[in-house]
Formats: structure tokens, sequence, C-alpha cells
């Protein structure tokens, strides 16, 4: 059974403060991936502190391009700083995390569509190993290059894995009404719409209405949930929103 994560940037890192690490919260959620103990895992962590920061001074986005070597080199070796912490707290807790970059991997072509490969990170999931992507910038055809997000990531490692699970990890406990609420379950992106907003951090990737419009188009059902439910979804539960 095929289950792809993400670990939100937000989750692991200190959001407001350029490229510092969480600790404690990532060490948290290292115990909880350790402790679930699943063979086909494939993760995907965002950009928090690090990739965002740097594509807002750039003003990179997944639509807005750059022609800049300088701004890609600067994105992308945020985002691996990034990837190598997560993949040494997995590590540390005997994890067989290896990093993947989709800088290297995938593109954009003109329309904007993501081409990206996940034949690579079958093959590591297969091997027996646990494949760690993020969130990147990507040539873009015509553009330069524009950001990758993480939920992009894990709708293209869903589909082309064949995921039966989906997980998306958030600082919060899942999709919230205008009361504050958790909404259960989501079936049409038109019944949650005027609930959704933007994040208050800088984010580049289109915030919590971007991750359920990418969760929608899944076959396989999705959960967003917060840190605290982090432990029941690797044991199977459906914490926080349900999107299918």
């Amino acid at each position: 059974m095929t289950v792809v994560l993400k670990l939100g940037g937000s989750v692991i890192t200190e959001k407001g403060e350029p490229e510092t690490v969480d600790i404690g919260a990532l060490a948290d959620a290292a115990d909880a991936i350790a402790a679930a103990s699943i063979g086909d895992l494939v993760l995907v962590h965002g950009g928090g502190s690090f990739g965002h920061h740097h594509a807002a001074a750039h003003g990179v986005s997944r639509t807005d391009g750059t022609r800049d070597a300088a701004a890609v080199r600067e994105i992308h070796g945020a985002m691996r700083r990034l990837n190598d912490a997560v993949c040494d707290a997995l590590v540390g807790r005997d994890v067989p995390a290896v990093p993947h970059h989709p800088h290297s991997a995938g593109y954009r072509d003109a329309a904007g569509d993501l081409t990206l490969p996940t034949d690579t990170v079958g093959a590591t999931r297969d091997e027996g190993f646990v494949p760690v992507l993020h969130g990147d910038v990507v040539t873009h055809v015509d553009a330069g290059a524009t950001i990758l997000s993480g939920d992009e990531l894990v709708v293209a490692l869903a589909r082309g894995l064949d995921a039966d699970r989906v997980g998306v990890c958030s600082t919060v406990s899942g999709v919230l009404d205008d009361d504050g609420d958790v909404i259960e379950r989501i079936d049409d992106y038109a019944d949650v719409e005027r609930y959704l907003g933007g994040s208050a951090d800088t984010d580049v990737t289109g915030g919590m209405a971007a991750k359920v419009r990418a969760l929608l188009d899944l076959d396989a059902p999705a959960s967003v949930f917060g840190p605290d439910a982090l432990g029941g979804f690797l044991r199977g539960e459906g914490p926080g929103t349900v999107i299918r």
C-alpha cells in the first residue's frame, strides 16, 4: 500500500524566520514516521521559510517566472538545505530516507502543465528506501523557471505511483469553516470556496485553496490534518478533513 505524505513547510520551519527549521516540530514528525514503519512511504515537504522566502524575494511563483540563474540557484539551494535537514532527522531514527530533487527531473511546458517522471521514485521506494521530495523551482518553457509546489508534487506522485492514501499535514487541524470548525468531508470545491483564503505568511504556492483544488483531482482518498494527527493518519485513520 503506497502512502504519499506531505509535511507542510509551515509545520517543520519557523515560517516567519528565513531558513529556520522548527527543530521540535521536525523531530516530532520524524518520530511519528519512524514509529509507523510504513514500507511504501513517499514523503514530500513544503518550502516554509526556506524556498518561499527566496522565491518571494525574486518575485517567482507558480505563474511568474525568472531567467535569473542566481535566483534559481538560491531557491533550489535553500530547498536542498531543508531537504537535508528532513532526511537527517529521519535517518537519525533509522528511517531509510533519501533525497529526490524535482529541479533536475521535472519541467513545465508552455501551457504550465507539469511533466514529472515518477518511475525513479517508484524504483527507489521498491528498493526499501523512503524517497523525500520537496517543493522546488523548475524549468518552465517560455517563462524561464517557476515554482513547483509540494501540493502539485503530491498529486503527480499519487497518480504516477497509484497511491492508496494521501495525507497533507498542515499547521491547522483540517480545512476550517468560518467558525473555525473542521469541515469533515469535501467532495466539491464550490461547497467550501467561501471559507478558503490565502496564507498569513509568505506563500507563493496558493495556500489552502490550492491544496483543496489539487487533492480533489485525485482518485485516492486524501486527508488534511494537523501535526497532532500525523501518527493517527500513519496508522490508517482519516483525521481532519477527508477530501474525495
